[in-house]
């Protein structure tokens, strides 16, 4: 059998056509077919695969010529620093969505308790990452997807945060708690119906649901702003992550909605990606 050394030439060669990072998607499925860590591979790179390791291995690299993201693969994406499954039911997690996280955090580092609703949890992100950083904080989290109810479920369980609370909800629909919140926080669908990315790299694995939303990519985004302010606190937050081009549409429907202090974030790249408010004080 050959070494884990020449393994790697050889796969990296063959995604180097399919892919933008051949060397580490390599190294990526290599380590997950030995349950090992990145490290490993150059710390035995003389040691041989076994015949089933190398079938496994020709199994995912397949896959991932075929486009399939190497999150799907292995199963995993790391958000926050936390370790998440994701599975075809839950969006992929991505660093931007990060900035959510920071924002909330910071915009009520004066709250020693909150309550918090995360919509559309997908993988659970969102509500996890900041379970993490705030035990005392009430986090509630929907998803229309009971699949992905399902696999944020079991990432509190293995990351034992118990703080969370998930309902399969679409949108505001069966969150029954009768609290009102201080914070709002959702990573919604937000893509066109007929936007040509859709066919492109990831995005063609990843549920649709979690991704598309009318003909201008609006219609979910509209439905948060409108009916939150029926379920936050006054002068609650609501945050609010959206396409890149979509600024200046989500603040002026903010201010339709008479939210105040409405701004808008940029994240890590300097695209406009989250836009927010509060809720009146009456």
């Amino acid at each position: 059998m050959m070494e884990i050394k020449d393994v790697l030439t050889h796969v990296v060669d063959q995604l180097k056509a399919h892919s933008a990072s051949p060397r580490l998607d390599a190294e990526i499925l290599l380590a997950h077919v030995l349950m090992k860590n990145r490290s490993f591979l150059y710390a035995h790179a003389d040691a041989e695969l076994t015949q089933a390791q190398w079938q496994t291995y020709q199994r995912l690299i397949a896959q991932r010529i075929e486009g399939v993201p190497i999150a799907y693969l292995t199963g995993v994406r790391e958000f926050w620093s936390l370790p998440l499954k994701v599975c075809e039911d839950t969006l992929i997690p991505r660093p931007e969505t990060e900035l959510l996280v920071e924002l909330t955090l910071s915009l009520l580092a004066d709250k020693t308790q909150a309550n918090i609703l995360d919509l559309g949890t997908g993988s659970g992100a969102i509500a996890l990452a900041c379970a993490s950083e705030r035990p005392c904080w009430q986090i509630t989290a929907c998803d229309c997807s009971q699949g992905a109810i399902q696999t944020a479920e079991e990432n509190a369980a293995r990351l034992n945060l118990t703080n969370v609370f998930f309902y399969h909800s679409d949108w505001f629909e069966n969150i029954t708690t009768q609290s009102f919140f201080d914070a709002i926080v959702a990573n919604p669908p937000y893509i066109a119906v007929n936007d040509p990315h859709l066919s492109e790299g990831d995005v063609r694995f990843e549920p649709q649901l979690a991704l598309v939303s009318g003909d201008d990519g609006l219609t979910a985004i509209k439905h948060i702003i409108k009916h939150s302010l029926a379920r936050l606190k006054p002068g609650g937050l609501l945050l609010l992550e959206h396409g890149f081009d979509q600024k200046s549409k989500v603040t002026s429907m903010l201010k339709d909605y008479g939210y105040l202090e409405i701004q808008c974030w940029q994240d890590w790249q300097g695209n406009d990606r989250v836009s927010g408010g509060r809720r009146i004080i009456s």
